[in-house]
């Protein structure tokens, strides 16, 4: 009983084990697993791979953030599950290829010469004749007729008849066997040049990502992966003058360090332009020391022109900056002093800030860029408009004029190098930063020369950008001048007077003269404002206690005041400077108007200073990408498979006849033939063949 029990239990586990085999050998299961990879595939072309982690924040917040990270999506191609499907597959075709190959290689090889008579009378295609030949002749003229069409044939004798078995195309079968060995060839390679290697290392080595910041060559050897890594992909960043022997390669929770067998030495970094001011070509001019042999030779690497050495591809990647010397003068932003002071820094560096208020703040020198082409037509948006369009749409007292779109609705189509920018953080002792991205020369939007500073909160937001007017010396003097006047009560009472004095000179009108300088001053400080509660939206939020009736007119005759009064205030601040009055012309005119603007703008610019970049002295660096992957040329060797496999499979068609030849009974040394052709495709070419072959083989001799 127990034998018995045993032995069924046995054959249980072999059924089950067989069925396993059957469902992952099987066309479904491959099907669906190639599914689940291209569906991955997508994933991975739509949704940007190895960002950094705070750009997936900010773009899906915490809670997706958090689901998307642990379904591994931000790096769908070296995901374990992403890995696991790719070993299912290489071992779905590879079982399919082990059941199914041998049986085609002996169908290859069969002759098919069990077939009878009977079976071939049942063929659709079929064939029979009288022959004026013995039975041996005709089997023998068969034979070379067949093979004149470019058949293979052979003669088996039978009971008291000869066959004549044919094959044509049997060579298709190996279209089968090349195209899911193809498959398994490029899934190998693709794991050859996969993290899986680097995965491996983590797992059971103890490599871990490191999070830190400090020198490279002082990380410890458990962040570093060592010369006889097999393949990794990596980025390295070299400033001019400078030499690397590492890349970083990044990870979801900091960078693995990769000891790289060779010295790259940068000497110089070219970069080319078209007329329009587009970068053409980058291409780095590098020494390569060998650290096996101690030999070095220069080379250079352009985009789309790697450097191969030893199983590394060096490739032109892109370029930063690398350490570039900047020298800037700084504005203060707040209160009533203009008093400029100069600030310098290195790009990657930090330089403390110290403001006369007290707060004290770190400038972050994030990079600098020596040239900038843009399309000034595609516009360049400023924070406080949407606070007063709000207004203009509200008052409709034309304020589109007032609020200087010029970036926004620029015609120029063209794309233009606008010159060199400098971005930075702004840091206050709290610990929060904005980023601030300022040209250095003014831009011409639409007719006007503006300075471009660009602010926003979080790295993955647009710049919003303050657009200060350059004034006659090209300069932001005359803005700064203003913005501090602005903030002056003795200044703005000043200027207050003497616009009621200009607008009322008659002598007659000193009570209305009076009324109007009380406006003029309270319309400079709601203009002037406190905090963020300045500018346009202080005179928005001002204007809503005025009947509803009466505020469309109100807010006329409130921009009248402030325009003119903004007129003397500029006169009064220039008089305090020791400078003479300004013309009144129509340029000036304009230059007020948009200082108007970038005043009330300029309460959302969030920062106690502007910083104009004056002189730099430029640090290129180049970035390479440093890859090595032993799996390109598998997969180059899969895709010769897969070409080959399915031409084979596609253009290649079996075709199988047989002639089955027995002596006529009525007429001594005559035969009578059957002739039956058959194929697994049945196109208009096998029925031409075929048509062809019934005229051809009854043929005499």
């Amino acid at each position: 009983m127990s034998t018995s029990t045993t032995g069924i239990e046995l054959k249980t586990q072999r059924r089950s084990l067989a069925e396993f085999v059957e469902l992952v050998s099987s066309m479904r299961f491959a099907i669906s697993l190639l599914t689940l990879i291209a569906v991955a595939s997508v994933i991975g072309t739509v949704l940007k791979q190895n960002e950094p982690m705070p750009n997936y924040i900010n773009q899906f917040g915490p809670f997706w953030f958090s689901v998307f990270d642990k379904l591994s999506l931000y790096s769908v191609y070296s995901a374990w599950w992403f890995l696991l499907i790719m070993g299912f597959l290489v071992a779905s075709t590879s079982l399919c290829i082990v059941r199914n190959a041998p049986k085609m290689l002996k169908d290859m090889r069969s002759w098919r010469e069990t077939v009878r008579e009977q079976s071939l009378r049942n063929f659709h295609h079929k064939m029979e004749w009288q022959a004026a030949l013995p039975r041996t002749a005709l089997a023998q003229q068969m034979v070379m007729r067949l093979k004149d069409a470019g058949y293979q044939a052979r003669i088996v004798e039978k009971d008291k008849a000869t066959l004549v078995a044919a094959k044509r195309g049997a060579a298709n079968k190996w279209g089968y066997i090349f195209a899911h060995g193809a498959i398994v060839i490029i899934c190998v390679g693709g794991l050859l040049d996969s993290e899986m290697p680097i995965r491996v290392q983590q797992w059971f080595f103890g490599k871990t990502p490191f999070a830190g910041s400090g020198v490279i060559a002082e990380i410890p050897a458990k962040h570093r992966l060592s010369l006889s890594n097999p393949t990794f992909r990596g980025n390295t960043m070299i400033p001019e003058g400078s030499t690397s022997s590492t890349a970083i390669i990044p990870q979801a929770d900091g960078v693995l360090i990769q000891d790289l067998p060779i010295t790259i030495l940068l000497k110089k970094f070219h970069i080319d332009f078209y007329s329009t001011g587009m970068p053409k070509l980058f291409a780095s001019d590098v020494v390569i020391t060998d650290h096996e042999t101690g030999k070095s030779f220069p080379a250079t690497i352009k985009v789309n022109q790697p450097l191969l050495y030893k199983g590394l591809a060096l490739y032109q990647s892109s370029f930063e900056d690398g350490g570039s010397k900047l020298k800037l003068t700084g504005f203060p932003m707040a209160g009533k002093t203009d008093k400029r002071f100069d600030i310098g820094g290195e790009v990657g560096g930090n330089t403390p800030l110290e403001r006369s208020d007290g707060n004290s703040y770190t400038v972050e020198w994030s990079g600098f860029r020596p040239f900038n082409v843009e399309n000034m037509s595609s516009g360049q948006d400023v924070r406080a408009v949407s606070k007063a369009e709000s207004f203009n749409e509200k008052f409709a007292v034309g304020l589109d004029k007032r609020l200087g779109s010029a970036a926004k609705n620029a015609n120029n189509k063209d794309l233009k190098n606008v010159g060199p920018s400098v971005l930075y953080k702004l840091r206050d002792k709290t610990g929060q930063a904005r980023e601030y991205q300022n040209y250095m020369q003014p831009v011409t939007v639409d007719g006007a020369l503006i300075f471009l500073a660009g602010m926003r909160i979080n790295p993955s937001d647009a710049f919003s950008y303050l657009r200060i007017p350059a004034d006659d010396n090209y300069t932001v003097k005359e803005w700064m001048r203003l913005r501090a006047a602005l903030q002056d009560p003795q200044l703005r009472e000043q200027a207050a007077a003497s616009y009621a004095q200009r607008a009322m000179p008659n002598a007659n009108a000193e009570a209305l003269r009076g009324q109007l300088q009380e406006s003029a001053a309270k319309s400079l400080a709601i203009f002037a404002g406190h905090g963020q509660e300045g500018g346009f939206l202080a005179i928005s939020r001002f204007l809503e206690k005025v009947p509803k009736a009466e505020q469309e007119k109100a807010a006329d005759i409130f921009m009248k005041i402030l325009n003119g009064s903004l007129w003397d205030l500029w006169q009064a601040a220039r008089a305090k400077a020791g400078l003479s009055a300004i013309e009144a012309d129509e340029k000036h005119g304009r230059f007020l108007q948009l200082a108007t603007n970038a005043l009330s703008d300029s309460f959302f610019y969030g920062a106690p200073v502007y910083l104009q970049l004056d002189e730099f002295t430029e640090i290129k660096a180049s970035v390479l990408q440093v890859t090595r992957s032993p799996g390109k040329g598998v997969v180059y060797l899969g895709c010769l498979f897969l070409v080959i496999g399915v031409f084979s499979m596609f253009y290649i068609r079996e075709r199988r006849l047989w002639v089955w030849i027995r002596d006529d009974v009525d007429r001594p040394g005559e035969s009578t033939a059957l002739m039956a052709m058959s194929t697994q495709r049945k196109t208009l070419d096998f029925e031409k063949e075929f048509e062809n072959l019934k005229a051809r083989l009854p043929q005499s001799a």
